[in-house]
């Protein structure tokens, strides 16, 4: 279910089913007591549709106890060659072939495109160019990306970028009195794994 495309009542329904912890079967008319745990998972903004009233206020504070944000494929560029290389092994090994290597300037491509289908539209790409591999070495056609690569920054833009990435950084490092993990850590503070930012922290001298 989009939680925020819901009708007001699923979402009085669930509030209830959290806040009491029970329920009533269709046709029934006794509540039924209930224990369960609830995962939910969005890439919407819910923050964003509190504050345009499409969502709940309580059901969004009943359903955000202990938030965990996932970066998306765009944040982990480093992570790319590895998740490529992992797919590629993969789907060829369930099409019979072997893959030895990935072209350069694939890996390239990859690294600069934006992934607005984050790591599904990933794996299309990679399983497309592994069923059209003749070789040992993957290669995609920059074609197959929605919209084609965009262009890099320029060399400005860039130094500004990492001025600002180093600033929040050093900002949030200082609140935290130099604590990187744990629910008071500078990376819980900037809504980042441990490792991600530890990993930038080292980029970023």
């Amino acid at each position: 279910m989009k939680w925020v495309t819901s009708p007001a009542e699923t979402q009085i329904a669930l509030l209830r089913v959290l806040q009491e912890r029970e329920l009533e079967r269709v046709g029934g008319t006794q509540p039924v007591a209930i224990d369960v745990r609830v995962i939910a998972a969005t890439n919407d903004d819910l923050q964003a549709s509190v504050e345009a009233g499409s969502f709940r206020r309580d059901l969004f504070y009943r359903l955000n106890v202990f938030p965990i944000r996932m970066p998306s494929l765009r944040e982990r560029v480093e992570d790319i060659p590895l998740l490529v290389a992992y797919l590629a092994q993969r789907y060829a090994g369930k099409m019979g072939k072997k893959i030895n290597g990935i072209d350069k300037r694939t890996l390239e491509l990859f690294q600069t495109y934006h992934w607005p289908g984050n790591v599904r539209e990933l794996q299309n790409v990679v399983e497309r160019a592994v069923i059209l591999c003749e070789g040992a070495t993957l290669a995609v056609d920059e074609n197959w990306l929605l919209g084609a690569p965009r262009p890099a920054p320029s060399g400005i833009a860039l130094a500004s970028l990492a001025d600002r990435e180093k600033e929040m950084i050093e900002n949030a490092l200082t609140q935290s009195r130099g604590r990187v993990s744990g629910p008071l850590g500078a990376a819980a503070r900037l809504g980042i794994p441990r490792s991600t930012l530890e990993s930038r922290i080292k980029s970023l001298n």
